[in-house]
């Protein structure tokens, strides 16, 4: 086996590649580069590889998606043309074949999400390191980056053995974002970069959760309720108006689950703005208004109102409790104003879910930073991959797709170079 855990005790090492952070891009980008018969050394400062990926796996991980290519590629929202160039040469079939060359399968889940078989991120991210070994790439773990030497480009690293200076011909970096910190991804390494003169646009949650002041009633009540087949409408700074149908789940703070992170970007950049941000819920989403009014005019007779609109329209629980806490008392005696109400729902937001909480971050190192593989172009032989770029997505198999496609490119880059 060539994995090692530790180095000798020599303050400087010489390598031909290194590579900086073992999440997804960075493992992508050694087995492009270890095929082509280049050595890489890989420098991690947790004591295993890929722990993120081991956790976005929890639940079965999703690797991509199955959408036609020019749909998925405007996911990345504004940063989809930077993108493109990318994800057309690696992006949801090479990421399925590149999943089957480490001997696990995959298939098409019913929302067009593909999944390995087995659902298990363990036995990819297995089968790649067993792969990596066998070709003879270097693990160094517990080596912690902090910045550049002082006399060049070699890398500065805290070791169990003390501090290092690594020299190398070329270098990636694929050291993530900054949310799941626990996972290794702090986002610890702006600082570095940013006195290096590089730029970095600071980072954001995406894909997270927002603070709704519940009252405590809703806290006690229906903390980790999901809410189905509902819709919600936002409005981005430019009036632009989304609206998305799906579920969520309301907690003790808040708001979060699938429906929230889909539309999380703009809701996150309306709050930011300043203004107060507010999301619009529709409760009954597959009803139209005159359908929801028509139905609140039958007689209510001597039934409370909870019951009535359970017979009507089918309101209960938890979405009975929204609809009485964001509704003025005296809209709900009146059919057209309940029945806005029940279509219209404004829940103000109050607050965004912390960085280290959010399942993925925005920002990064700017784009016009780097040459078109992926170099730095103050930094020759430097090249940055995967969420250390300023970009987004959402859920759904984009983020993962989007790292190892960066992650191809920079090792393509590198292969280049080192020519």
């Amino acid at each position: 086996m060539s994995e090692i855990k530790r180095i000798p005790q020599v303050s400087l090492m010489e390598v031909d590649v290194a590579i900086v952070g073992a999440g997804p891009s960075g493992l992508i980008a050694a087995d492009i580069l270890s095929d082509l018969g280049i050595k890489v050394d890989i420098f991690e400062k947790m004591t295993s590889p890929g722990r993120k990926l081991l956790i976005a796996g929890k639940g079965g991980l999703n690797i991509t998606h199955s959408e036609p290519l020019d749909k998925f590629i405007s996911r990345y929202g504004t940063k989809a043309s930077l993108l493109a160039p990318f994800l057309q040469k690696f992006g949801p079939n090479e990421v399925t074949s590149w999943a089957k060359k480490h001997e696990v399968d995959t298939f098409i889940g019913t929302s067009g999400r593909i999944f390995p078989t087995g659902m298990k991120a363990a036995t990819l991210l297995f089968n790649i390191k067993s792969s990596l070994n066998r070709k003879g790439v270097m693990f160094h773990y517990q080596h912690h980056w902090q910045g550049f030497s002082p006399k060049g480009k070699g890398l500065v690293f805290h070791s169990p053995d003390g501090e290092i200076t690594v020299n190398s011909k070329a270098c990636l970096f694929a050291l993530g974002g900054a949310s799941w910190g626990f996972t290794g991804s702090t986002g610890d390494w702006v600082d570095a970069f940013s006195k290096a003169g590089i730029l970095v646009t600071p980072f954001k949650p995406a894909n997270c959760g927002f603070g709704v002041r519940f009252s405590e009633h809703i806290k006690n009540k229906f903390d980790g309720t999901p809410l189905k087949t509902v819709s919600i409408e936002v409005t981005d700074n430019t009036g632009r108006v989304y609206k998305k149908q799906g579920e969520f789940i309301l907690t003790k703070n808040g708001i979060e689950g699938s429906l929230i992170y889909a539309l999380s970007a703009t809701i996150r950049d309306s709050f930011l703005s300043g203004e107060q941000a507010t999301i619009y819920l529709d409760l009954l989403p597959d009803s139209s208004i005159d359908q929801v009014e028509a139905k609140l005019s039958q007689p209510r007779k001597k039934q409370s109102l909870s019951t009535y609109l359970q017979k009507t329209t089918g309101i209960a629980g938890a979405k009975a409790a929204l609809l009485y806490e964001f509704t003025p008392k005296a809209s709900l005696s009146t059919p057209a104003l309940l029945a806005h109400s029940l279509k219209h729902l404004p829940i103000p937001i109050s607050s965004i879910e912390p960085l280290d909480r959010a399942i993925s971050t925005a920002g990064g190192v700017k784009f016009e930073q780097l040459d078109n593989d992926l170099m730095i172009k103050k930094m020759p032989a430097v090249f940055v991959a995967g969420e250390m770029l300023d970009w987004e997505a959402p859920t759904g198999g984009y983020l993962l797709t989007a790292c190892l496609s960066t992650g191809v490119a920079a090792a393509e880059g590198i292969a280049k170079y080192l020519r």
